[in-house]
């Protein structure tokens, strides 16, 4: 079981979902983790809105920030990931709400060879503004509510938010790869660092993540499933810019069959180094 989890925020210029996210983190039940918000580049805003948050909270968060270039979001995580104090890394984006028992269960989830990733509930548009302007602490509602939420179609399902058993059945697929997504996945650190992390030869938006997870499996490193105990609550919002979505897909796709490859070519490493 982890000592201690270094929950990394990826994040940019949307101060008002990253205030969400952080209220959510800030109720866990489970109150042995830390937050380190991977900033990709954005703005003043988000910027005032981190310190203020930092000045009040009982959880260390840390901000780490480079300039914005375009989507660089493994870069970012793997600057995050190179300064957490956990042994157990855990993604999430920073337009996500998690339930206070978030921690709790990846911690419980956790085992030596296994990643772990988890589920999301989308958020309709509409509603996600009413979340956003009106400051609902969306975290906090019970099942009951979030049925409700389901029926007026202002969330897509309700079934992941019930939680079944810690069982043998999330063990039945080992080396799938898909729907592992960085909005919620979490990784032992010392694997993180085995595989190089994210590989920054994706450029832009799309697939760094699944890349990741290929390399994790490639490398022995198996998949035990987070549904039914780890949701997240995903906002809308426009999609990212994907014109390279076609070059990082088949990047992608080589990669399946390169079970040689392990290590990221520019990973978390570059700076490992310089923090030393």
């Amino acid at each position: 079981m982890p000592s201690l989890i270094s929950v990394i925020v990826t994040t940019y210029n949307w101060p008002e979902a990253l205030a969400a996210c952080l209220a959510s983190l800030l109720a866990q039940q489970d109150g042995n983790f830390e937050v380190i918000i991977a900033d990709d580049g954005s703005s003043a805003p988000t910027q005032q809105l981190i310190a203020g948050i930092q000045q009040r909270s009982h959880i260390p968060i840390r901000h780490v920030r480079h300039e914005d270039k375009g989507f660089r979001a493994g870069t970012i995580r793997n600057k995050a990931a190179a300064l957490s104090k956990g042994d157990y890394l855990l993604f999430m984006d920073g337009d996500c709400v998690a339930l206070p028992s978030f921690i709790s269960r990846h911690r419980d989830l956790a085992e030596t060879g296994y990643f772990v990733p988890g589920n999301r509930v989308l958020v309709a548009e509409a509603y996600t503004h009413q979340v956003l302007d009106r400051h609902i602490a969306l975290h906090s509602g019970s099942l009951g509510f979030f049925l409700g939420l389901w029926l007026h179609r202002r969330i897509n399902r309700v079934l992941p938010l019930v939680r079944l058993p810690f069982r043998h059945w999330r063990y039945r697929h080992p080396e799938l790869w898909q729907k592992a997504m960085t909005c919620n996945l979490a990784i032992w650190k010392t694997d993180f660092m085995a595989v190089n992390g994210f590989d920054e030869v994706f450029e832009g938006w799309g697939y760094e993540d699944s890349d990741l997870v290929i390399r994790l499996i490639h490398s022995g490193v198996r998949r035990k499933e987070g549904r039914f105990a780890v949701p997240v609550f995903h906002l809308w919002h426009p999609h990212n810019d994907r014109s390279r979505h076609d070059r990082n897909y088949q990047r992608l796709m080589d990669r399946l069959n390169q079970k040689s490859l392990i290590r990221a070519q520019a990973g978390v490493d570059q700076y490992t180094t310089q923090i030393q």
